[in-house]
């Protein structure tokens, strides 16, 4: 069953953000109650404190604590008075009649150990009444007899000494509660968790109501991908796309366009290529043709001169063959490299010899600053490296005016091998100088195919190069021409 991405998407947000506000009402949920409970103990805490100094003052008042065993109502009255609620000024033995001894006779005192075990439990008194604070505490004795409160409670109880005169007169103990049982305080529980049911609710409503936007808006920039796409590969590499915010379909937004112009370029390049190629073998076939008809039809007789300038195109046309067959072999990395260590300064120079004499019959001086005994090892293929110093050579010998000159050095530093080549004139625009080691590029004003050349050698030199590790640059020569600049790293291999 397909499933659009826009909805697969929208299930994605929507299901986290459902997940999260699920965990979040769960968690505030647990932490609501647990944080409630500790509330409700810690306010019974500051109201059994409260209890503490109004017994401590009765005590004082009294001398011991008969004066509430087995009274009911004034205990119920301490109580009252605990409550934040409760009197600031409490004294509940106020009104008691007070006999010659100072000891109230209306509740007259007993022996009994507590208000549970000699009194009975009020008539509307309830089980479920258990849970109330004034069922949970329980004021002992000095000896930690109980005077009042529930008989039985907790081993680990926690109390709070009462004293007078720094003498511990009795013991204030609290049972905390360990879950809400009023009624009120589960109404309010009961309350509140409505209303967190009720806001996450809408929080996940709102998170429908802004997810379905949002991957509507992520999908649509996924799609003015997806069309950019097929229009590349349909053929139409001038397809560019907006970029829009820079994240990450943004940045994949841009490395498309950075692929559609490289695209676009390949494509001028190869039918650039393609025209070179066929205008450069146009010329030779044509020149061929037409002196083979000439033969053919008697306008010219088969002379030793006719077979010659035959010969003649036939060899240009294998060079330029060879050429582009050596090109092609680089270009697809097919092109053999037996690399071992050599001394570029030695086939630089021997490179160099061979070619004085050509240079002598082109009156062009050949001018030489490589001492025999200098010496730069590096990691090479030697035959490679004589193709690349005899293109060049070639290159200088056939673009450079009779009566000029051309110098050759080799240096070593910083772990790079440095060799130039620098000639005279004629020289080539500056516009123009970063082209030369482009396939089939001739600077039509100054070199051009009178001299045979087809524009493939500096672009076979220059992938030799890059073959090596190194890099080949072209610039103004001082002396006029152009001046060729290789660097080659150094050492056994790279």
């Amino acid at each position: 069953m397909f499933i659009s991405i826009r909805h697969k998407l929208f299930a994605t947000l929507l299901a986290a953000v459902v997940t999260v506000v699920v965990g979040m009402f769960f968690l505030i949920h647990w932490s609501f109650d647990r944080g409630f409970l500790n509330y409700v103990n810690i306010v019974e805490s500051k109201r059994l404190d409260s209890l503490a100094t109004h017994l401590q003052e009765a005590y004082t008042d009294q001398g011991d604590w008969l004066f509430l065993q087995r009274n009911h109502r004034l205990w119920r009255q301490f109580l009252a008075a605990s409550t934040p609620e409760g009197p600031q000024q409490f004294d509940p033995l106020q009104d008691m009649p007070v006999a010659r001894d100072g000891r109230s006779r209306r509740h007259p005192p007993g022996r009994g150990n507590g208000m549970w075990q000699e009194r009975k439990a009020p008539d509307n008194f309830r089980e479920e009444m258990k849970h109330l604070f004034e069922f949970r505490v329980i004021l002992l004795n000095a000896d930690k007899k109980v005077v009042i409160g529930p008989r039985k409670f907790p081993a680990n109880l926690k109390i709070i000494p009462l004293r007078y005169d720094s003498v511990a007169i009795g013991y204030l103990g609290h049972i905390p509660q360990k879950n809400l049982l009023s009624q009120h305080q589960l109404n309010f529980v009961r309350q509140q968790k409505k209303s967190f049911a009720i806001i996450s609710l809408l929080i996940a409503a709102l998170a429908t109501l802004l997810a379905f936007p949002l991957a509507s808006k992520l999908v649509r920039r996924m799609n003015a991908l997806a069309r950019g796409t097929h229009h590349l590969a349909a053929g139409k590499y001038d397809t560019r796309l907006e970029i829009g915010p820079a994240d990450e379909l943004g940045q994949l937004t841009q490395d498309f366009n950075s692929l559609a112009l490289t695209l676009e370029k390949n494509e001028q390049g190869r039918r650039q290529w393609v025209a070179d190629i066929s205008h450069e073998l146009r010329t030779p076939l044509a020149v061929l043709r037409g002196e083979i008809e000439a033969l053919q039809d008697g306008v010219r007789q088969p002379t030793p001169e006719a077979i010659h300038s035959l010969h003649s195109e036939v060899m240009r046309l294998g060079r330029l063959v060879d050429d582009l067959f050596q090109l092609s072999l680089s270009d697809i990395g097919a092109l053999t490299y037996r690399k071992e260590t050599v001394d570029v300064a030695a086939i630089l120079n021997q490179a160099a010899k061979s070619f004085e004499s050509k240079f002598s019959e082109s009156n062009i001086k050949l001018i030489i600053d490589i001492p025999p005994e200098r010496e730069i090892s590096l990691f090479g293929d030697p035959e490679r490296l004589q193709q690349l110093f005899d293109n060049l050579l070639t290159n200088s010998l056939k673009y450079t005016d009779p009566n000029g000159s051309l110098s050759i050095d080799a240096q070593s530093a910083a772990g790079y091998a440095g060799i130039i080549f620098q000639d005279s004139g004629p020289s080539v625009p500056p516009a123009d100088i970063d082209k030369l080691f482009e396939r089939l590029y001739r600077v039509d004003n100054s070199r051009n195919r009178a001299t045979g050349g087809a524009g493939l050698g500096l672009a076979i030199c220059r992938n030799i190069v890059e073959a090596h590790g190194g890099a080949i640059t072209a610039e103004p020569s001082p002396m006029g021409g152009v001046l060729i600049r290789i660097k080659l790293p150094l050492g056994e291999q790279q």
